[in-house]
């Protein structure tokens, strides 16, 4: 019997196709983190992947469809940490190594971290969805894993939230704000001094 037509039938990329992908990807990351969705041009994402327009637009509907790949691509990679807090773990440290990781990624990926500070200073036009069937129900649970332990006397009594929402604060900011991190840390090692005073200042907040 013949299959029938649809998308699960249409050929699989080749491997400059997947190259190309990626290579546009790449750049239109550049450029996004450093000039917000309104201020990036496919022309400029062009220039940057060192393609032309017209082979840009081969592969993508357009600037939003580039810009809704990498945020897709983004969310797993950012909900990931939350989703390994383990609720049978000792709570001060599953929440200390959350805190780690989230400084870790500060480091290794500050221009995903900027286009998603950008899409959410313009009230996430585009990743609205993943807000709420992908971010919420994520907070929501881990929010009453935090009141449980907290309830257990194994952690200190905070808003769980409003833990949450610091400590996305003082990580991403490092990221977020590269430059100005940068200048005033001028020959420090930055990453390492961010590790040691996120951690001690959790562990003494949440230690009961």
């Amino acid at each position: 019997m013949a299959q029938a037509s649809g998308a699960g039938n249409a050929p699989k990329p080749s491997r400059i196709q997947q190259k190309n992908r990626r290579i546009i990807l790449e750049a239109a990351l550049d450029v996004f983190s450093q000039h917000g969705y309104r201020g990036t041009t496919l022309d400029q994402i062009a220039e940057q992947a060192g393609l032309s327009k017209p082979n840009i637009l081969y592969y993508f509907a357009g600037k939003e469809d580039i810009h809704v790949t990498l945020l897709n691509a983004l969310m797993d990679t950012w909900l990931d940490p939350l989703r390994e807090i383990d609720p049978e773990g000792e709570p001060l440290e599953e929440i200390l190594r959350y805190v780690r990781r989230k400084v870790d990624m500060s480091f290794e990926f500050p221009r995903e971290s900027r286009l998603f500070a950008n899409e959410i200073i313009q009230d996430a036009p585009r990743m609205g969805p993943h807000l709420e069937r992908g971010l919420k129900p994520l907070v929501d649970e881990t929010a009453a894993l935090i009141d449980r332990w907290i309830e257990e006397g194994r952690v200190a009594p905070v808003d769980p939230r409003h833990l949450i929402f610091s400590i996305w604060a003082t990580t991403q900011h490092y990221a977020d704000f590269e430059a100005q991190v940068a200048v005033l840390m001028e020959g420090r090692d930055v990453q390492s001094g961010a590790v040691t005073f996120v951690d001690t200042l959790y562990r003494r907040l949440l230690t009961p």
